[in-house]
């Protein structure tokens, strides 16, 4: 059995083949290299009784041989094993025992800074800031600490190399990878992508189209892509090809279509398929609020591929910021977050679609079921060519990995809040996103809840998928991978294994941290954490790369498409609106009592009197008729209220689910229509009610001005457009407030105000400044087309100056057009304020 020579910066090992031999971070270990890029026990050389071998133990970075990243492969004398990253990493050069001279194998190479594994850095300060170590920069710290616990050797290392960049910057994407697959090109010929089986590149993926894409290689040697019309979009370095465009391939150009992108290398096509193996990377974060407060200041941490990450922290730390910036919601001032070396501001487009997010407040419908819920947000997610058993064999498989095929039958009203948590998740889990972040997962929920919530994390992180949840719980961070501690004003405190943090910070318990966070708010957190050896373990190399600024995505002139076309999203937004209606019983009973309830109070209002004009007193002077004022005045605030009502609260309660389908696609028209369409078809159903009550029992004109004979059609138009109009107004309210509980005051402000302006209860006409004031009050138009058809100057004439009439009340077809078409008009403008108010609720990198 030969023995081989192993040499590692400088030094020598003789391996025997009687064992194999060990390579890490571990004190323990047979070979040590102190490098964060290597793992914990990284990999073994063994001898298999014909040859050497190295064999990778799933770590985080990949081992290589010759640039290419390997599992278990057969080496020998001259061969070189890079750990880590197959460019940069720590070399092992492999060499014949009888062509060198036999060295002494010594020991393992200590860490720097860390010779006693047993022991902690001399720097590491126990007890609290009372033992006197807040008044002491980090790198002067006493060494009479107590002894720290020794780091266990299944801990998954921090991710750093190519994922997460060193000092020299972010190499090239995939720089770390080998590639899934290689296609050979020539002259001439054409490659298909797509999800059928008859295109030449088959991805198996429901984000990309039946036919997607097609590569050509020209005759004059060059390479172009061409989008075919896909759904989901085919992507050039992260920005989107016009639909059916074309583009021209250079050497260095990353071509995305779904979870796969592809280079090529010469006349070769190298595909790499994101299967959860990339890396995620924060780099000196940093956001600046009004008035130049940071309220994140400096973040730089490296997340490990296939990995649970745990975010704490007090209030005020900057979790919702950090978690807001890593996501592209609100992208950081300056640096960077980098998604398999890819800026993800700068290809937010194409890099939204592997990544879930979870927000705190459910994000589905409570009064679906569960299934449904899961089928209307396939058919929103999935390109418009996913078949229906494909969606469905999709769901299936989420709920079977979740556990919650036993629920999908059940409203989601009806779960607990774990189940209903499971739900949130397996609606982002459809698309099956490599990187999933949740915010206050385990908010509200008991410690059986919290503990059933962690290990269904911690289970999507061992099945390849890199999580990482905001929490105030730590009762379950031994769950985790990692730890990131948040310190007050938005800097890092710490991070590392959870298992050494409290020993980092000096204290028994988590509360004696924060509270030592409130009691010491001045003290340089950030700097004690820069200055410790888990700082030079665990975030030092990315802590490197200097701060840049983060520039906004450069205007595209190419819009990233749609999985579905604006009427497919309309329709499916249109239906699951009209399910979760239906399923409400008593908002369906509410919404037909309510006009009824209003209607039938003009009915109180002098009940014989008729709707036509007074004759005229005995000296000739007008006589109102104060009934038919009266009257009108209650139809219309009734129509006002139903109408607000109906809609105050639409958007408020749907803005968490609005903010994250409009993240993956949804067409923002195309939700604000959906609204418009069956509110304002419920809307008009219940002005007619009111009208036709208010109405049809008390004597009205023969003959309208506009529809003739319809009179009773004609003087419910006004009733019913009111109802709209006030509908698009309580929209507006419900897209400008925060809280669902501040629509309530707002609508009571809206009815009053427009009680005031039905020119009802004092004339408004020739009152300088108010009258110009109620042509923007719905209320003003709809009581003068209905007052144009019943001729409410004479009805309810002016009796200070009764030469004076209102021109919006004459009694002609003109008139009554005019009208509603200017409380029509009220209503579009409502619309296009409400798309615009949408806007502030979306991402802020796609507003940009």
């Amino acid at each position: 059995m030969p023995e081989l020579v192993l040499e590692v910066n400088g030094r020598t090992w003789t391996l025997d083949p009687s064992r194999p031999w060990t390579l890490g971070r571990d004190p323990q270990g047979d070979i040590v290299l102190d490098d964060a890029r290597v793992s914990w026990r990284h990999a073994t050389i063994s001898w298999n009784g014909r040859t050497w071998v190295v064999e990778d133990h799933g770590s985080t970075n990949g081992t290589f041989v010759q640039g290419h990243r390997v599992h278990q492969m057969e080496i020998g004398p001259g061969s070189a094993v890079h750990l880590g990253n197959g460019t940069d990493g720590p070399r092992v050069d492999l060499r014949d025992a009888a062509a060198v001279p036999r060295q002494a194998q010594g020991a393992a190479p200590a860490h720097q800074g860390w010779a006693d594994p047993q022991q902690p850095p001399a720097h590491q300060p126990q007890g609290g800031p009372e033992h006197g170590w807040q008044q002491q920069p980090p790198q002067q710290q006493p060494a009479h600490q107590q002894p720290a616990q020794q780091p266990p050797v299944h801990e998954v290392p921090q991710q750093q190399g190519p994922g997460a960049g060193g000092a020299a910057g972010a190499p090239p994407a995939h720089g770390d990878r080998s590639p899934t697959s290689f296609h050979q090109f020539a002259l001439g010929r054409v490659m298909r992508i797509g999800r059928a089986l008859e295109n030449e590149l088959v991805v198996s993926d429901l984000q990309v189209s039946r036919n997607h894409a097609e590569f050509h290689a020209t005759p004059d040697g060059r390479f172009e892509i061409r989008d075919l019309g896909s759904h989901n979009g085919t992507y050039l370095n992260g920005m989107p090809i016009a639909k059916g465009g074309r583009a021209l391939l250079g050497p260095t150009d990353i071509i995305g279509v779904g979870h796969s992108t592809f280079r090529l290398v010469g006349d070769r096509l190298e595909e790499f398929v994101d299967t959860g193996e990339v890396s995620f990377s924060a780099r000196h974060l940093t956001v600046t609020v009004d008035g130049g407060k940071q309220i994140l200041k400096d973040v730089s941490f490296g997340v490990p591929e296939k990995s649970l990450i745990a975010v704490i922290g007090p209030s005020g730390s900057g979790k919702s910021t950090l978690l807001k910036a890593l996501t592209g919601y609100r992208p950081a001032d300056r640096g960077d977050v980098l998604y398999d070396n890819r800026n993800l501001y700068k290809q937010f487009a194409e890099l939204r679609q592997r990544i879930g997010l979870v927000p705190q407040d459910d994000i589905l419908h409570k009064e679906l079921t569960v299934r449904k819920a899961l089928r209307y947000a396939a058919k929103l997610r999935f390109p418009a060519d996913t078949s229906e058993q494909e969606r469905e064999q999709r769901i299936g498989e989420v709920l079977r990995e979740l556990k919650l095929d036993l629920h999908k039958n059940k409203k989601i009203t009806s779960l607990s809040g774990g189940q209903r948590k499971r739900v949130s998740v397996a609606l982002e889990l459809l698309t099956k996103p490599s990187l999933i972040f949740l915010d206050e997962p385990t908010s509200g929920l008991d410690p059986g809840m919290d503990r059933d919530v962690m290990q269904l994390l911690r289970g999507l992180a061992d099945d390849g998928r890199t999580v990482l949840v905001v929490t105030h719980s730590v009762a379950e961070l031994a769950l985790c991978d990692k730890l990131l501690v948040m310190a007050p004003g938005g800097s890092v405190a710490y991070f590392g294994p959870p298992e050494e943090a409290l020993n980092f910070f000096g204290y028994d318990t988590w509360a004696d941290v924060f509270s030592a966070f409130e009691n010491y708010r001045d003290y340089d957190w950030a700097g004690r954490w820069k200055g410790s050896q888990h700082y030079q373990m665990y975030a030092a190399d990315i802590d490197a790369v200097a701060p840049q600024s983060a520039q906004p995505p450069s205007r595209q002139v190419v819009r990233p498409p749609k999985p579905q076309s604006w009427g497919s999203q309309l329709l499916t937004l249109v239906r699951r609106y009209l399910s979760v209606i239906a399923s409400d019983k008593g908002f369906m009973a509410l919404m037909l009592v309510l006009p009824a309830v209003l209607g039938a109070v003009s009915l109180l209002i002098n009940a014989d009197q008729d709707l036509l004009p007074n004759p005229p007193a005995a000296d000739g002077r007008p006589v109102p008729n104060g009934t038919a004022a009266t009257v009108l005045l209650i139809l219309a605030v009734g129509a006002c209220l139903a109408g607000a009502a109906n809609s105050v609260r639409e958007l408020i309660k749907e803005r968490v689910i609005y903010e994250r389908e409009r993240a993956t696609g949804l067409s923002r028209s195309a939700y604000l229509m959906s609204k418009v369409i069956v509110l304002g078809l419920i809307t008009v159903l219940q002005g007619a009610i009111v009208g036709g009550i208010g109405f049809t029992l008390r004597d009205v004109p023969e003959e309208g001005v506009v529809l003739g004979g319809l009179v009773l059609l004609e003087l419910s138009l006004p009733i019913m457009a009111l109802g709209f109009a006030s509908m698009m107004f309580g929209l507006i309210i419900s897209a400008l407030v925060k809280t669902a509980e501040k629509t309530m005051p707002l609508l009571v402000m809206f009815a009053i105000i427009q009680i005031v302006f039905t020119g009802c209860l004092f004339t408004l006409h020739g009152t300088v400044g108010v009258n110009e004031l109620s042509y923007l009050m719905p209320s003003r138009w709809a009581v003068a087309a209905a007052g144009a058809s019943l001729d409410f100057n004479r009805v309810n004439p002016n009796t200070d100056d009764p030469g004076s009439t209102d021109p919006l009340w004459d009694h002609d077809g003109g008139t009554w057009l005019l009208d509603m078409g200017a409380l029509l008009a009220l209503g579009a403008l409502c619309g296009v304020l409400v798309a615009r108010f949408l806007r502030r609720h979306e991402p802020e990198v796609m507003r940009k």
